[in-house]
């Protein structure tokens, strides 16, 4: 079942924070990991400890995509923040969160 990408009106600010070239790694990383069964564990993709940005975590090099997946009544993923990691700090958009 294909899933259809909603990003967040927050995740424009997060993409600013970024360079053109991450902008698309992400959007292509997105578009090609998180289509199709987004709720399966692999090694780049995987469910979170509680946080207050979202259950599951896409990794791509030390950028990261936090998401949601919602399946009634529609199959639909959240993409909620969009970040670069450093160690066990999470830069979204101005903001740092340790996780």
């Amino acid at each position: 079942m294909k899933y259809h990408i909603e990003y967040s009106p927050e995740t424009e600010d997060h993409f600013r924070a970024l360079t053109a070239r991450q902008q698309m790694t992400v959007l292509d990383m997105v578009e090609k990991q998180l289509q199709y069964q987004p709720s399966v564990e692999t090694r780049n993709r995987k469910p979170m400890r509680p946080n207050p940005l979202a259950p599951w975590e896409l990794r791509i090099g030390d950028l990261r995509v936090y998401y949601d997946i919602k399946d009634k009544p529609e199959h639909v993923v959240y993409v909620r923040a969009v970040g670069i990691k450093d160690r066990n700090n999470v830069r979204i958009g101005k903001e740092v969160i340790k996780l």
